[in-house]
């Protein structure tokens, strides 16, 4: 018995994989809970639109931005400017101060203050807009402490969001997590299958070049992960109400190159992958936990350790979801996310390179 689990024990050093799920994974996905799974508001910009620049506002804009939870974004200089810094995603709340608002604090008037938040993603802009109040009130608490004074309550607006429903923020992750592990699975799996079946010499010695068999596999799946898309949107929109205040036909040629690049790391999880479990296996582990955690889906990106935002980046969901919040809530155009298009262009060229590339060297 004692020999026999010695045995067992030298088996299991020996089998790397077996290493990795038992030591590997469980390290991974601590580290990932403990890091990305926070609620708390980090680094946020904001941008300011203040015509008096007086020696009050310029107060509350010190206390706003010496906190830890602010950063300055882009310098506005009327209103009409706040839509479009939303759209290009330059900032996540605008502070808009009245006109003369210290003459007004002076004279017992009471001045207005704006918290005009991206509600996109309601959760955050929720959490923004209280830090922002919070710091806000302590300010007035702290130095005007005349009773005289009249006190000045911001008033809050949602864009995008108004009722802050949670709905507008899920819908826009799920597609892409269910189009992101749907598309890449049935790939991994399919040529998986091949390679267990032995079909796959056969493949590989017919006169079918490398990107041929890539593309065969690949192309029948296209159609059938865009119907899949498709269907989602639909039901998003009938049935829980989410708008698509952009481009229809934009969204759908977004869907599909997201539903490529998805795909063709399918393919690539395949290459390295000898059997349906092993492709299974990569297909939902390498991709549902990071897909879910690093892709902005529910934690914001920005308040996660600068490592995590670096691996954060060379996940296409986060660029996909950034594109179809964009479409879908803020109705803009490409001319807002075509650097987001361009990077999930480049990583489908990537994958379908590697892969290639792995098919030719079995051939060879």
């Amino acid at each position: 018995m004692k020999r026999f689990v010695i045995k067992e024990f030298l088996h299991i050093f020996r089998d790397t994989r077996s290493m990795i799920i038992l030591f590997g994974m469980p390290l991974v996905q601590v580290l990932l809970f403990g890091f990305a799974i926070t609620n708390e508001v980090k680094d946020v910009k904001v941008s300011v639109v203040d015509p008096a620049q007086d020696e009050v506002t310029t107060a509350i804009r010190n206390s706003l931005f010496s906190s830890a939870y602010f950063l300055k974004g882009e310098i506005l200089y009327s209103q009409n400017e706040i839509e479009e810094s939303f759209r290009k995603g330059k900032n996540k709340m605008v502070v808009v101060f009245e006109n003369d608002f210290a003459g007004k604090l002076g004279r017992g008037e009471k001045p207005s203050i704006q918290l005009i938040a991206d509600a996109s993603d309601p959760n955050t802009a929720n959490l923004v807009v209280n830090y922002a109040n919070g710091i806000i009130n302590n300010h007035f608490q702290t130095l005007y402490t005349n009773p005289g004074l009249p006190v000045v309550v911001p008033e809050v607006r949602m864009m995008y969001n108004p009722a802050l429903a949670g709905v507008y923020m899920f819908v826009p992750g799920i597609i892409t997590v269910l189009l992101m592990l749907v598309s890449a699975m049935m790939t991994s799996i399919s040529i998986a299958r091949e390679k267990e079946l032995g079909t796959m010499e056969v493949l590989l010695v017919s006169p079918l070049k490398p990107i041929q068999i890539v593309a065969g596999k690949v192309l029948p799946y296209v159609l059938l992960s865009f119907i899949n898309a498709v269907s989602i949107l639909l039901l998003s929109y009938f049935v829980f109400g989410v708008p698509v205040n952009g481009s229809v036909v934009l969204l759908l040629a977004e869907s599909i190159l997201f539903i490529v690049l998805a795909l063709s790391l399918g393919i690539l999880i395949s290459t390295v992958s000898n059997n349906q479990q092993t492709a299974m296996m990569l297909s939902m582990f390498a991709l549902m936990l990071p897909t879910i955690l690093l892709s902005g889906f529910i934690f914001p990106v920005e308040n996660m350790p600068d490592i995590l935002q670096w691996l954060s980046a060379l996940m296409p969901p986060r660029w996909f979801i950034q594109i179809i919040k964009s479409i879908m809530l803020k109705g803009t155009g490409l001319a807002y996310f075509w650097k987001e298009t361009l990077i999930l262009i480049a990583m489908t060229i990537v994958f379908i390179l590697v892969s290639v590339k792995k098919f030719k060297i079995r051939l060879a």
